[in-house]
């Protein structure tokens, strides 16, 4: 595939941008501010990179109003030069289109439905009662669980494995390794023998949701599993059995939720958090790296737990102190005892 090539007035114009340069200037992709050549297109989003405009040889670059006042070069300004190279990445995009039609080695069910326009990759399988929409791209080596419904415009990289009775709605994008509708983890314990709960629920997946390689999502034990529109998973992400995450939700890498939990709409969650199951956060919550999360939040905002990374001398200084506080605890009461006793006999002697 050869490489795309527009001219800065194209681009421009697809952002709606302010022009600053000449129109007819060739374009050949994109790169940071430090590695852009004379025929790469930059951006300026985070202010501790603005060190390098004055050096970037880039053919333009993406800039804010108050940015460009002080850069000399050409520019395409924006109001969000994040958001344009956003949109611009995919223009430059070189993913492979994969062809309409079902692979020779591939294995589908007869009364598996597959519209014509869908793209089936080589040794994919798409078991009894599945349907496969419009437009939707099965990648090599997937397979497509009995009565799993893949919605228009949907795109599994190679080996993806959804089990059965899995609903994915509209455009979503799927990458490799990742598993939807694997058995939850339920069982019951008589007298240390762990006897396994059948998981038969399913999981529905929204539209417009981006799920990431390896990411894992277990199927309900009773009800279903629900992801809403728009949401984005990263890479090896665990989401357990009966797990709910809400509109336009955002989970980085290695964070794991515990069954039952319920995510509200519009929140972040940052890489390794962890969840405890059964409990609720609200819509509108960010919550930082490495947190622990372990009850219910009812309020919007920022939340955080354990221990910034410090020197290790200070770090187990830090440590060592944590060990002590029950011990400080519980002299300090020891004190305020002492402390309420001397206060309530002088006050005897002077009444007195």
């Amino acid at each position: 595939m050869n490489a795309p090539v527009y001219t800065l007035g194209q681009l421009a114009q697809r952002l709606g941008a302010t022009l600053r340069g000449p129109a007819d200037k060739v374009i050949t992709g994109l790169a940071t501010l430090q590695d852009a050549n004379s025929q790469q297109l930059s951006f300026l989003a985070n202010p501790q990179y603005r060190k390098h405009l004055a050096s970037c040889q880039a053919a333009a670059v993406l800039l804010t109003v108050a940015d460009a006042q002080s850069y000399s070069g050409d520019a395409l300004i924006v109001a969000n030069p994040y958001l344009a190279y956003a949109e611009l990445s995919h223009a430059f995009d070189r993913k492979p289109v994969a062809a309409a039609g079902v692979h020779p080695s591939a294995v589908v069910a007869a009364d598996a439905q597959v519209d014509s326009t869908a793209s089936i990759g080589a040794f994919a399988v798409i078991e009894s009662g599945a349907s496969i929409a419009a437009g939707v791209t099965v990648g090599a080596h997937c397979v497509v669980g009995a009565r799993s419904v893949i919605g228009e415009g949907g795109w599994l990289a190679p080996r993806v494995t959804i089990y059965h009775d899995v609903r994915i709605g509209k455009a979503v994008v799927i990458q490799s390794g990742a598993v939807l509708g694997g058995e939850g983890f339920g069982f019951a314990n008589e007298k240390g023998v762990w006897q396994k709960i059948a998981q038969i629920g399913g999981v529905v997946i929204g539209d417009n949701v981006e799920i990431g390689a390896n990411t894992t999502i277990d199927r309900g034990a009773l009800a279903d599993t629900l992801i809403g529109n728009g949401v984005k998973l990263d890479n090896q992400i665990m989401i357990a059995h009966n797990v709910q995450v809400g509109d336009n939700t955002a989970m980085a890498g290695c964070v794991g939720i515990s069954g039952s939990t319920k995510i509200g709409k519009n929140c972040m969650i940052a890489g390794g958090v962890g969840m405890v199951g059964h409990i609720e956060v609200c819509d509108g919550v960010f919550v930082t790296g490495m947190t622990m999360v372990t009850r219910s939040i009812t309020e919007p905002g920022s939340y955080s737990s354990g221990t910034a990374m410090q020197p290790a001398g200070e770090w187990r200084k830090s440590a060592a102190r944590i060990r002590q506080l029950d011990d400080m605890a519980r002299r300090l009461q020891q004190l305020e005892k002492q402390l309420a006793a001397v206060t309530s006999s002088g006050n005897a002697s002077s009444d007195a």
